[in-house]
């Protein structure tokens, strides 16, 4: 805010220095920043005027950014012409800088020092150039099966610390409401990152993930789906009936090898068979003097009845 008339004409006949300007500027790559500078010219002062623009760099550096003197401007840095300029009418008390398509690299301090006479005055202002955050990549890490767990991750790569992220469900066409599905795990220390847990066909819909600082934002989306996936207990079911019907058909073919086995057998044993059924039954032996014995001793029997009779 101006001084007061009074104290302007006090501090002005101490020759103390006198700031009308913010002490700080935040502005975007990009963009275009006016730092203000304003002085008075008193009655009776020398009518020479003197300004000069430093930009004091963290290192410490100190460089003229514009000057105007013995009533010409001057520009030192002619490889960036046109970046800098005065912006207003510097000889009636509008010392103001103007610049133009700002870079990281304009961020600093700057002095506006002015010299009227015997007189000085002078501004500082701090010029702090951001660049807002790159548009962020987005993807899920997990399976999307229900009731498992699904990792969800944003990021940015470029932009000006710090950047926050923010994750939200989109829940109609153009509309993204504030709240995560319950049992939403969110990482603390990297907001970027968020799991949905015990996934349900509940958790289907688009996620957006804003990352975003002073001076702007972007983001992406993701999309859960849930449609086409399969619960826990239905693979564990799959795995199962596969098992099952592999070892089913590894015993229907055991069973087939050995039946052929069997029956190979028994054509290698059926010929035996028939062969010991065939073979006739054992005679006695009976000596051959015993059966001429006998048929003499029968003879004899008959002979003997007959004379009998």
């Amino acid at each position: 805010m101006p001084a007061s008339p009074l104290l302007t004409m006090v501090l002005a006949l101490l020759g103390v220095l006198m700031t009308w300007a913010q002490t700080e500027m935040k502005r975007v790559v990009g963009g275009n920043a006016t730092l203000p500078c304003h002085h008075q010219f008193w009655v009776g002062d020398d009518p020479i005027l003197d300004i000069e623009w430093l930009l004091l760099k963290p290192t410490n550096r100190q460089r003229v950014v514009i000057t105007y003197f013995a009533g010409r401007v001057f520009d030192p840095n002619e490889a960036e012409r046109g970046h800098v300029a005065f912006t207003g009418d510097y000889l009636k008390g509008d010392a103001s800088l103007l610049i133009s398509d700002l870079t990281l690299t304009d961020s600093g301090e700057y002095s506006c020092k002015v010299k009227t006479g015997a007189q000085y005055h002078w501004s500082t202002i701090s010029l702090i150039v951001l660049a807002k955050p790159s548009k962020p990549r987005c993807w899920m890490e997990g399976k999307l099966l229900e009731g498992g767990d699904v990792k969800m991750s944003c990021k940015s790569t470029d932009g000006s610390d710090p950047i926050y992220y923010k994750w939200e469900r989109k829940m109609d066409k153009d509309k993204y409401a504030g709240k995560l599905p319950p049992l939403t795990l969110i990482d603390l220390k990297n907001p970027e990152i968020v799991t949905l847990r015990n996934l349900t066909k509940d958790n289907t819909g688009v996620y957006k993930c804003t990352a975003s600082n002073d001076v702007g934002e972007e983001s992406c989306t993701v999309e859960v789906n849930m449609h086409y996936v399969r619960g826990m207990g239905v693979v564990a079911g799959t795995v199962v009936g596969v098992s099952f019907g592999v070892l089913l058909v590894i015993l229907i073919i055991w069973l087939v090898l050995r039946k052929k086995e069997m029956k190979k057998y028994e054509e290698e044993e059926t010929p035996n068979e028939i062969r010991e059924d065939a073979e006739a039954p054992k005679a006695s032996l009976v000596k051959p003097n015993s059966l001429s014995t006998s048929r003499s001793g029968s003879s004899t029997q008959s002979m003997a009845s007959q004379h009998g009779t």
